[in-house]
C-alpha cells in the first residue's frame, strides 16, 4: 500500500521579526508504514512562494508531534531563487507510527546566515495516518 497523494498548504505565520511566506507540498507515492520503523525516502515536492528577500538557505524538518524526540530528519538547502524543491532532493525518515494515530508537521525555516528571516512557528500541516491518509491546514 502507498500513502495517498495529498497536497497541503502551509501558511507560515509572520511576526514582527519574521517575514511571511508560504509552502505547499505533495507527499507523493511514499510507502505506507505503520511498523514504527520508518523508511528512508525522498522528500515531498515542495512549492515556495513569497520567500523573504535575502534568504540564503531554507531548512526543512519533519516532526512527529506524538514522538517529538524522534528525529525524522530533513535538510538545509541553499536557495537559488527556485520556487520548487523537486521530489528526492534530500532524504528523510518517512511517517511511520507504531500503531494508532500520529500527527506530523513539516517546518520550513528561511535563513540568511544564522539569522532567521521566516519560520512556521505553529502547526500548519498535519498528516494523520489512519485507514485513510488526511492532510489538513490549521
Amino acid at each position: 500500500k502507498n500513502i495517498a497523494i495529498a497536497t497541503c498548504a502551509l501558511w507560515l505565520s509572520a511576526s514582527a521579526a519574521h517575514a511571511q511566506f508560504s509552502l505547499s507540498f505533495s507527499w507523493g507515492d511514499i510507502p505506507l508504514c505503520t511498523t514504527g520503523s520508518p523508511n528512508t525516502v525522498g522528500n515531498p515536492r515542495f512549492t515556495l512562494a513569497d520567500v523573504p528577500a535575502g534568504t540564503q538557505t531554507i531548512e526543512f524538518r519533519l516532526r512527529d508531534l506524538n514522538a517529538p524526540g524522534y528525529n525524522h530528519g530533513g535538510a538545509r538547502l541553499t536557495t537559488n531563487g527556485a520556487t520548487v524543491i523537486p521530489f528526492g532532493t534530500f532524504t528523510y525518515r518517512s511517517p511511520c507510527p507504531p500503531g494508532g494515530v500520529h500527527t506530523y508537521r513539516w517546518t520550513a525555516t528561511a535563513r540568511q546566515g544564522r539569522t532567521v528571516l521566516g519560520v512556521q512557528p505553529l502547526i500548519a500541516a498535519i498528516l494523520r495516518i489512519l485507514d485513510v491518509t488526511l492532510c489538513e491546514a490549521d
